[in-house]
Parts: C-alpha cells; structure tokens; sequence
C-alpha cells in the first residue's frame, strides 16, 4: 500500500479543504436553481427533484399544458371556450401568470376576490334575484355537477347553468329545459317571457286579455300548490264557455263567431261580398249594427262614403271629390293618404328639392286639423321670415325667398354680392357668408344681419391701430392694406409728414415706432407727437 509521509499529507489537506468547499458552493447553487422554494400545501406532493417533471419541461418553463392535464375541468372549459378562462382576463396568458408556485407553503396560489367581481366575465350574467344572493348560495357541494378529483374544497368551479341544477322544476320535466322561455330571473310567479303562440292553442282576439287563472286552475300537486298547465281541453268553445244556442246552430261555433269580440259575426258564414257591398279592409271589422242597426235585414245607403261617415274635411272637396273619398283614402284605413307627389305636381303647388322630403302634416295639418285649401303657396306661408326687415325690397321681392335660397337645401345660397355696395374682393371672397351676417347674441337667439351691417372695416374687424389713422370718422384701412394680404403694401412712407431718408430707409419699423400701452390697450404708436432729431437722437 502506497503510504503518504507526513510533509505530503500537510501539502495535501489545504486543496482537500478548498474542494469541499468548492462543492458544498456548487451543491448550494445547483439545489437552488432546482427548487427556488417550497410549493404550496396544494402542490405539496408533487415536492422533491423526481417529480419536477410533472409541470415542468425540462430545459423550458412550466407548460400550460402540464397544468391542465391535472386541472381537467378547466381544461375542458377552455375547449369548450366558457367559463372565466376562456374570457379577456385569462385568455392567452399562461397559467402561472395568476398562479405562480415556490412561494412557500401557505401562499395563495389562488388569489381570487369575490367582492366586486364582474359575474359576466365567467359567462352567466347575474340578473335580477341573482344579483341579491351570497356566491355561497350557488357556489356549494349540493350544485356541483361535475365530480372531479382536480375540484379544491370551496371551488367556483363545477356548476351548470341549467336553472334544474339549483332549482327544483316544478313541472316536472313536462315543459322542457329552457325555463327562461317563460320565466325571468326577477319573479318567478310572473312569465313574461312565455309566448303562447309556439303553443298548440293560439291565443287571438279577446283570449289575448284573458287572465291565465280563468283557463289555467290553481291545483295541489305533490303536497304543493301549482297551476294545470297541461291537459287542458280546447277541441272545442265549449270546453270553456257555455253555449248560449243550446245547440240550435250547431258545435261549431267559430262558424259564425271571431275570438275578436262574441258580437262579432264570422266572414265565413255570412259572405258579404256577394252584396253590391263588399267589406274590405276595416269594413270588415266593423259590428253588423253599426251599419244594420238591429235589424240585419235593413239595408243602409251606401253609394257615397258619407253615407256613413261625416266630411272630416268640411267642405274642402266638393262635388265628385267629396262623394269619391278613394282619391286620397281606402278602406284600409284614413292613414295613410294614396294622393301621390305627382298627383300633387299637377296642382298649382309642386314639390320640388327638399319639399319631397317633407312629411304632409308639417304642411297640411295645423291647430289639431288637417287643412288642404288656402293654405299658402309662398315661403313665407310655411316659413317664419328670418331676416325681418334686414334684407331690402330690391333683394326679396314679394318675400320671394327664391332670389337668394335653392329649394334642394336652404343653406345653399345663390346670392350675387356684386350687385351690393359691398363687392367681395380678395380675402372676403373665401369668407363663408356666416362670418358676417350671422351672429348669435348672449340671449342665445340667432341673428341675421344685412342692412345693420356696417360697410366699415371696424363692423367686423378689430381696430388694432386703436383709432391713430381714424380721419372725419373713418379708418379708411385701404390706404395701407389691401384686400389680399393684412401686409400694408400700399403704405409708402415718403407720403407721409416725415419722408424716410438716408440711413433712416434702413431702421427697423420699431426703431421709431414703439409698443405702448394706453387705456389698458397695447398697440403700436405709429402717430408720433414730435419729427424733430432730438425727440429720437440725444
């Protein structure tokens, strides 16, 4: 055996020392990076480095995937694109972003807050009584559907949404799944949403104001009181009403009757087209009386409409009109009105532009009454006037608003400014009309201006020279400005009291003419008090 003196063992133990400590450091590090911490009580077995690969990939970060082949119920809720996952919150995020692990073994792993939570996001709208109770009155052991070992004590998860899973049907299975085709969540003794139409017995006429206990008896059913919604006879009337012709004129009493009203006389059997009067439209719905009286052998006049009825119009028509109503009505009913545009077009007004468009009652009915005669065929019959006085006689002859508005669309103007004393020249060609003859006041109202307008710079424009150039009350801004540009190009100096000579050509503008303040305004002195070289020069 190779024995090692006592020098080398000395030599020896130094490097035997560092190499411990070198993989104490390594063994540290390398345990570290494989379990940064504790899992959760909910994780706990899956603890220890023989079962990393249950969640995680090796060489890559936890898979959600891992996740979900554990947690099944979720998985199959996201395939099935419901429930909270499969909403905005949860959707294309992995599953650790909301439940990460080694954290400790009291850490939740589950960090969900009831409070305030939007129901909605998890695919069932909580409405009406729904919107009033505890999560735990839904969300317990009694109504959880699905039995999965993956489900934790106190899950939300589990739960359909058939109204059967948490409430007892009272019918038995009788009247099919969807509850809601009846009830809301608000009162169930109510059924608003029931249609009785997609029912085998239609309910028309007066059957539609029937109260639903006067066919549907209350009963005790199973020790509990309930309502007999099936096997309710109806093959025929008298399965409910008695019949008051004991049986003289047969069982069939829909020969002769309408759900509409027991007055009412059945078409089928009394075919009254065969007459020099057939009923059409609600002529058809009027009571034998109302024409007969009570003796259904009279035969009333009927050649002419006020026969019967009296001229709403009161005298408007006459002659064959008045006699002939079908030139505007038919029987189907007073409204609406068969006169068409271009039976209106042959009269002496026709709808043009924008006037077909207009509905007839902005026109043909005034103070509760329809009106057709003598109503007007200018502007200003239908159309408040604006301007008033602001526009002259030469401009609006007769009220002839036509000389400036286009009847397609009223803001649309034709107007010809040259022929005022105001031609548009340069800028003001651009200016909408509007900048200058319109004006809402501090009351609100809106105002048109024309004649009150003044011709005057200063009526629309700002004085910033502040009255310096004002000669026998006129500004005359064209001395020096021109319609094209605000620039002064025809302002030349050498017109003026002190011609710009020398080396004067050169000073700035402001050299001598200063920005002061006077009465609050800040403008430019370009009206100086004094020429001489001292007031400028010391």
């Amino acid at each position: 055996m190779f024995l090692l003196n006592i020098s080398t063992i000395r030599k020896i133990i130094p490097v035997v020392c560092k190499i411990i400590v070198l993989f104490l450091i390594f063994f540290t590090s390398l345990n570290a990076q494989i379990s940064p911490g504790d899992l959760t009580n909910a994780h706990a077995k899956y603890e220890g480095i023989s079962n990393c690969t249950k969640c995680h990939v090796l060489g890559k970060q936890v898979q959600d995937s891992k996740c979900l082949d554990c947690h099944s119920v979720i998985k199959n809720l996201i395939q099935e694109n419901r429930g909270y996952h499969s909403g905005a919150d949860a959707k294309g995020k992995n599953c650790w972003n909301c439940h990460s692990e080694h954290h400790g073994r009291n850490f939740r792993i589950i960090n969900f807050n009831t409070n305030g939570f939007d129901h909605s996001k998890a695919g069932f709208n909580l409405t009406g009584k729904h919107s009033e109770i505890k999560c735990e009155d839904c969300h317990k052991s009694d109504f959880i559907q699905i039995k999965n070992a993956s489900l934790r004590k106190n899950t939300l998860l589990g739960l359909s949404q058939s109204c059967r899973s948490c409430h007892t049907d009272i019918h038995e299975g009788k009247l099919g799944e969807l509850c809601s085709s009846c009830h809301n969540t608000t009162n169930f003794s109510t059924v608003e949403n029931f249609d009785h139409s997609k029912t085998r017995y239609k309910l028309t006429g007066a059957h539609l104001n029937v109260a639903c206990l006067k066919c549907h008896p209350s009963e005790i059913k199973n020790g509990k009181q309930n309502i007999r919604l099936i096997g309710i006879s109806f093959s025929t009337c008298e399965s409910c009403h008695k019949d008051v012709h004991e049986s003289k004129f047969g069982k069939d009493c829909q020969s002769c009757h309408v759900t509409a009203g027991f007055k009412l006389i059945n078409q089928k059997f009394f075919d009254h087209n065969k007459t020099d009067f057939p009923l059409i439209g609600k002529h058809q719905l009027v009571i034998c009386a109302k024409c007969h009286g009570d003796n259904l052998n009279t035969k009333p006049r009927h050649q002419n409409c006020i026969d019967c009825h009296s001229d709403y119009h009161n005298g408007e028509f006459s002659g064959a009109t008045l006699k002939d109503c079908s030139v505007c009505h038919t029987e189907k009913g007073f409204e609406p009105s068969t006169f068409t545009i271009k039976e209106h077009n042959e009269i002496k007004f026709k709808l043009t532009g924008a006037h077909l468009a207009v509905p007839c009652k902005s026109c043909h009915f005034n103070n509760d009454k329809w009106h057709f005669k003598n109503i007007g065929n200018k502007c200003i019959d239908c159309h408040k006037n604006v301007h008033g006085t602001e526009i002259i006689e030469k401009f609006m002859q007769n009220n002839q608003c036509e000389n400036c508005h286009f009847i397609d669309d009223w803001k649309n103007i034709k107007f010809n400014h040259e022929l005022t004393t105001f031609p548009l020249n340069g800028k003001h060609k651009e200016v909408s009309c509007g900048e200058c003859h319109y004006k809402v006041e501090d009351t609100g109202n809106k105002k048109f201006r024309f004649v009150s307008l003044s011709s005057k710079c200063e009526g629309c424009h700002k004085d910033v020279h502040y009255g310096q150039f004002i000669e026998n009350g006129n500004s005359d801004c064209e001395r020096c400005h021109i319609f094209d540009s605000w620039k002064p190009e025809k302002f030349n100096h050498n017109s003026t009291r002190f011609s710009l000579e020398g080396a004067h050509q050169k000073l700035a503008c402001s050299r001598c003419h200063p920005v002061i303040t006077e009465n609050n305004n800040q403008f430019i002195k370009y009206k100086l008090d004094d020429f001489k070289c001292a007031a400028c020069h010391s």
